[in-house]
């Protein structure tokens, strides 16, 4: 499995080599952490020059950050490999969907308490590919907000088919561009909307050219109304 992420996401990068940001993060020997393996081990230097880059969500589980796993929250992982082992870290105080700015949850220190069992042949029973999870009772939850659109075509006016990134990514830069009309900075704005925890959605990705996705911010974090009047 590792050497196919490393293929598939070398052929991605080569596909613009030069693009920035760059298409996907390659293993990177420099300043490596390999767990278990120290550097004194005569396998290290081979181990960091192959070793998968832990930024991403990946089929195993990798970097999933999802603001509704919180206390008491159930996940089933596919385990790809005998022996495979299990951490966790990255813990977020609030966060919104998808993290928009990058690092733009508030991150916290803390520690998790896990009950780990084993499904033998769990994979194969359920047709499983990637992580399984049922949310906890413990996650925000709001009933009102205030919901702004966003279609697969960029700033630049350029159209794009059924791009959920763009769509979402326009969503994002709608809502900032409306909560400036509120005294807002678009930097303080880009920043709420990336710690709050706002509901994004795939709403449409059917009809042709334009997927449609949706980012719904909670009316009741303000203490003052954003409705439009």
């Amino acid at each position: 499995m590792l050497a196919k992420w490393n293929k598939r996401e070398a052929e991605l990068i080569a596909t613009d080599p030069n693009r920035v940001p760059p298409l996907a993060a390659p293993p990177n020997p420099q300043n490596a952490i390999l767990g278990l393996v120290k550097k004194s081990s005569p396998d290290f230097d081979r181990i960091a020059k192959e070793a998968a880059r832990t930024v991403p969500p990946r089929e195993h589980g990798g970097n999933c950050d999802i603001k509704n796993l919180s206390r008491g929250s159930r996940i089933y992982f596919p385990v790809y490999v005998d022996g495979g082992k299990l951490s966790m870290g990255d813990i977020h105080f609030s966060q919104g969907d998808g993290e928009i700015s990058f690092c733009g949850a508030i991150e916290m220190a803390g520690w998790i308490d896990l009950h780990v069992d084993i499904i033998k042949g769990g994979m194969a029973k359920y047709n499983m590919i990637n992580p399984i999870f049922k949310p906890g009772p413990v996650e925000p939850r709001y009933s009102d907000y205030l919901v702004f659109e966003g279609i697969s075509v960029d700033e630049q006016g350029k159209q794009y088919y059924l791009d959920a990134h763009i769509a979402y990514r326009r969503a994002c830069l709608n809502a900032i561009e409306y909560l400036k009309m509120f005294d807002y900075t678009g930097e303080q704005a880009y920043l709420l909307i990336s710690c709050a925890p706002c509901e994004g959605r795939v709403s449409g990705i059917v009809d042709i050219p334009n997927a449609c996705c949706t980012l719904a911010i909670p009316t009741e974090i303000f203490q003052r109304s954003i409705l439009p009047s």
